[in-house]
């Protein structure tokens, strides 16, 4: 009997975005199987971030389509797409700085919280049950990630590596099959960014996801990614792995210019 074959996690082709008359993604194409764990690199400017803005929403396409499972998600609202199976943390952490760790995280169970804004304004035995299921549920997630003994700390208290971990328990509570991770290791000191690499590959793995992260530390990206994609100017320049891309002319002279010993 043959296994039906799984369509990609994430399939992009085309993606073109333009703000006003500057075209800032052009022709932009990848492909995602379920279980990979990608790089998506470039100097600033080369369009990385404005490419996971219209993954998940935040920006309208100009031109191309964005698949996730096999389904066009292209137009479709932030939330949908969330909903859909689509998370991802940013750059800058978007914690509610004046909230616990566990509200943090209970926040994100609430797009399947299974009840309407009638039961929890009552407070009926509906809203009550599910509220109580929410918070053991995050409190069951935290102490995966070993978050459990500081889940009444607020968030804004916490050292910048454990913020970082809050995030992303966060963005897994949504139960999502892809996770976008946009500059994780920003902001990092060296033992950090090694707790942060461990971290990765333990979620890829324990949570069975697809993972596409924008990096700067070419530690990270060497170190964990299986494919790397780079861009420059709003167009892919080189695909490969880590090895590949390292040796690639195109790649060196887009990071270090012309003159660069190697560099075409």
């Amino acid at each position: 009997m043959t296994t039906p074959t799984l369509p990609p996690t994430l399939e992009i082709a085309g993606l073109t975005k333009f703000f006003g008359g500057l075209r800032a993604v052009n022709n932009f194409g990848l492909a995602l199987k379920p279980g990979d764990l990608a790089g998506l690199i470039g100097p600033n400017g080369a369009g990385k971030t404005t490419v996971f803005n219209m993954i998940t929403g935040v920006y309208q396409v100009s031109g191309g389509d964005i698949r996730f499972q096999g389904e066009s998600i292209t137009g479709l609202e932030p939330h949908e797409i969330t909903q859909l199976g689509v998370a991802r943390t940013f750059q800058n952490i978007r914690l509610f700085a004046n909230l616990t760790v566990l509200d943090n995280v209970r926040i994100a169970y609430h797009t399947h919280a299974g009840y309407g804004m009638l039961d929890a304004i009552l407070r009926t035995a509906t809203y009550s049950a599910k509220e109580k299921e929410i918070t053991e549920r995050a409190q069951d997630f935290l102490a995966i990630f070993k978050l459990e003994n500081i889940q009444n700390e607020f968030a804004k208290n916490l050292p910048y590596g454990q913020q970082r971990r809050v995030e992303i328990a966060r963005a897994l509570a949504s139960n999502p099959r892809l996770l976008l991770l946009d500059e994780p290791a920003a902001g990092m000191n060296p033992r950090e960014i090694v707790t942060l690499m461990e971290l990765i590959h333990f979620v890829r793995d324990r949570f069975n996801l697809t993972i596409l992260l924008i990096e700067h530390q070419m530690r990270v990206v060497m170190g964990i990614c299986e494919h790397i994609t780079v861009m420059d100017f709003g167009e892919v320049i080189a695909r490969g792995t880590p090895k590949e891309i390292q040796g690639n002319a195109q790649v060196i002279e887009a990071y270090l210019g012309k003159g660069v010993p190697g560099a075409a």
